[in-house]
């Protein structure tokens, strides 16, 4: 008798879980692509020097510390207890319910703030390919790389297909995402590389001193956007059901971990050897574009923006799939609803909750368009994600040192790395409600800068509520997440 096929292209799933089909490499192209290094260093970069000035090589790496602290939490934690729901399932077990239900909140909002934005960046990338090749205007409209509306229109297009792409399953997405990696860092390392020494400006030891950087507020916004940079590991361990071994999603997170801090150097160093602060700062988008031109003439000076193209699309379909897959487990706990946990016959996957993702993100993205400026919007985004993923990192550490508070050497690194990113998301926080005397909806209003992660917060508690005493979620009797072999799948 010849084997009965299945749809799942690998094991099938257990009773309640999703098909074990990935390992550590498709981890890595997961976490690699939600961290979106290239994204990171054509855009990021920009953003961070307009607050830190010529010191991304030192902000980067202090940076890179405590996450390295909470990195080391999650994988303590995924060996005790690998779910899907990651930090939600670990903070609600350790800490409280309440805490864990609102790290799982917070990861989704944030996410669907990083779609957002990831949209409007993909279509700006897109928009500057068409300038490169000559077209300029469509239909009598005057295509603009700045403009919020044109890239959101653009990069919905393009959300729509990757969205689609996911709900086909892991493997078809991992496989996809590892070309694009390649390419990506092909380019990254060939133009970084050659920035590094080509570069017009001299090395300075300046760039490396914590203590020049202009006030101790540039000093903590600057280490929470680069803790966004480094933001994404964690994703490995959001399919740490659908690795054949769970240990291999913490050995994925934390490669992809040390490979950021290698390219946001290396980034860092060449961007500063290669371009002023002033021109670091003030092209936002389309800083890699920048960084090619000087470096190239056309077509290799596109190969860049091309990479920046590609890790864009890769990032929006990466963001999706940790998304669903941290909605999954708190369905199977009802603390949300039954549409997040219905698995697809075909494909193996949550398609449902994958499209409705990919909805929700395209409506915040439209929502958006009061700003009209796509580098008002970036930065808007990233300081209100910076905020948030501090807490939630933190709580998440916080959790892992009261769990294996029996072994002191597991406890400390978690816990100051928890206190840095508390106590910077604190002191920003203040920062922002003192530097302002009236509201208005700009990136450099810090009433608004503070009102967005607060948004996120609140809307949390209310979700939450919603969850305990109308959903009567037994999650928060317990605070466990449900076992995964316990779990009927729902088609």
């Amino acid at each position: 008798m010849s084997p009965s096929k299945t749809p799942y292209a690998g094991d099938p799933p257990a009773r309640g879980g999703l098909p074990k089909t990935l390992g550590v490499a498709d981890g890595f192209a997961i976490a690699a692509s939600s961290t979106a290094a290239t994204t990171s260093i054509g855009i990021g970069l920009g953003v961070t020097a307009g607050v830190v000035g010529l010191h991304l090589p030192i902000i980067m790496l202090l940076a890179f510390l405590p996450v390295l602290g909470i990195a080391s939490a999650y994988a303590r934690l995924n060996k005790a207890e690998p779910n899907m729901g990651s930090g939600y399932v670990w903070v609600g077990r350790s800490l409280s319910p309440w805490l864990g239900f609102l790290v799982g909140w917070i990861s989704l909002v944030a996410t669907v703030v990083f779609l957002a934005y990831t949209t409007a960046v993909t279509g700006s990338a897109l928009l500057q390919l068409a300038a490169g090749a000559g077209l300029r205007s469509v239909a009598g409209l005057a295509l603009d790389p700045e403009s919020t509306a044109q890239s959101t229109a653009l990069g919905i297009l393009v959300l729509i297909a990757v969205t689609l792409t996911a709900v086909t399953g892991l493997r078809s997405a991992a496989n996809l995402q590892k070309y694009l990696l390649v390419f990506e860092y092909a380019v990254l390392l060939g133009f970084c590389g050659y920035g590094l020494f080509a570069g017009p400006h001299p090395f300075s030891l300046d760039w490396l001193n914590p203590f020049t950087i202009p006030s101790g507020q540039a000093l903590a916004q600057g280490l929470l956007l680069s803790v966004f940079c480094y933001w994404g590991f964690e994703s490995s361990f959001s399919v740490n059901e659908e690795v054949r071994d769970p240990q291999d999603a913490s050995k994925a997170g934390l490669i992809t971990l040390f490979t950021m801090l290698g390219l946001f150097l290396l980034g860092s160093f060449a961007f500063q050897r290669v371009l002023t602060q002033d021109e670091l700062a003030g092209h936002g988008a389309q800083g890699l574009t920048f960084f090619g031109d000087r470096l190239a003439d056309q077509p290799l000076a596109a190969l860049p923006l091309i990479a920046l193209t590609f890790s864009a699309v890769a990032s929006l379909q990466a963001g999706v799939i940790p998304t669903v897959r941290g909605m999954f487990a708190m369905s199977r706990d009802r603390t949300m609803g039954p549409l997040w946990m219905r698995i697809s016959p075909r494909y193996g996957t949550p398609a449902a909750g994958t499209v409705a993702i990919g909805c929700i993100a395209a409506a915040v993205a439209v929502l958006s368009l009061v700003i009209p400026k796509i580098g008002d919007l970036i930065l808007a985004s990233v300081n209100a994600i910076g905020i948030v993923v501090s807490l939630y990192y933190a709580l998440t550490a916080l959790a892992a040192a009261v769990r294996f508070r029996s072994t002191p050497r597991v406890v400390v690194l978690p816990v100051l790395s928890a206190a840095v990113l508390l106590g910077l998301g604190g002191y920003l926080g203040w920062s922002f409600y003192t530097s302002a005397d009236h509201f208005e909806i700009s990136p450099d209003n810090g009433w608004f800068m503070l009102l967005c992660p607060a948004i996120m917060l609140l809307s949390g508690v209310v979700a939450a509520a919603w969850a305990k005493w109308v959903r009567k979620s037994p999650y928060f009797v317990t605070g466990r997440g449900t076992d995964p072999e316990t779990v009927p799948v729902t088609v």
